[in-house]
């Protein structure tokens, strides 16, 4: 059995919308593992029916694939899987709707922020579609922390020092004098940490044949 994508970015707004269903989303949870629209129908308490289209959906929407076809007496029995462990919304699907820093003037604002990690996002779409139909590893980096403030002085404190050694850094190892050069973006977003009882979950919506 070959190995699920870790993650599937969702660039087109017919996936993305299927994506958003709340009855499609519980199926594709169910199909984490493979199974059946019988044993789906089952876990979720839903006529086969019901569950036999909304698969017929996700599989033309390439949400989920087929990993094998059984015979079970005059019938063929279809399992099926989810695409991918994971999924995320290409800001890109809104078009020109999406969050632009170009059109931002506040660069301290959270609004910015946001706007430039969903270019990221968007970028990586791009390149892991390119890096995947190339069939080679995209070159990244990632680093994440946590870190407690005293006082908002301690703040800004942290913050101008972060820029200094950031431009430090930068003015060192910049080198586009290669014609070869491979350019890298990077940015760097503090904001508040979540309290581990506020995970912003919100009441799941009912269902929508």
């Amino acid at each position: 059995m070959s190995t699920v994508p870790a993650l599937d970015l969702i660039r087109e707004p017919q996936r993305a919308a299927a994506l958003l269903h709340p009855l499609r989303r519980r199926i594709l949870h169910a199909l984490s593992q493979p199974g059946s629209a019988s044993s789906v129908a089952r876990q979720l308490d839903l006529p086969r029916q019901k569950v036999n289209y909304h698969l017929r959906e996700l599989e033309a929407d390439r949400l989920l694939e087929l990993v094998e076809e059984r015979r079970k007496g005059n019938c063929t029995e279809r399992i099926l899987r989810a695409a991918a462990s994971h999924y995320l919304i290409d800001p890109e699907v809104l078009g020109p709707l999406a969050a632009d820093p170009e059109k931002l003037s506040d660069r301290f604002s959270s609004a910015y922020l946001v706007a430039v990690a969903a270019g990221a996002i968007r970028d990586l779409g791009r390149l892991r579609a390119g890096a995947e139909e190339a069939d080679q590893r995209l070159a990244t980096l990632t680093l994440q922390s946590e870190i407690a403030f005293s006082s908002p002085a301690a703040r800004n404190a942290f913050a101008e020092e972060l820029a200094n050694e950031l431009a430090r850094l930068v003015a060192k190892h910049h080198d586009d004098s290669e014609p070869e050069a491979r350019r890298f973006k990077l940015f760097l977003g503090v904001y508040p940490g979540l309290k581990e009882e506020d995970d912003g979950s919100e009441p799941q919506p009912e269902e929508r044949d």
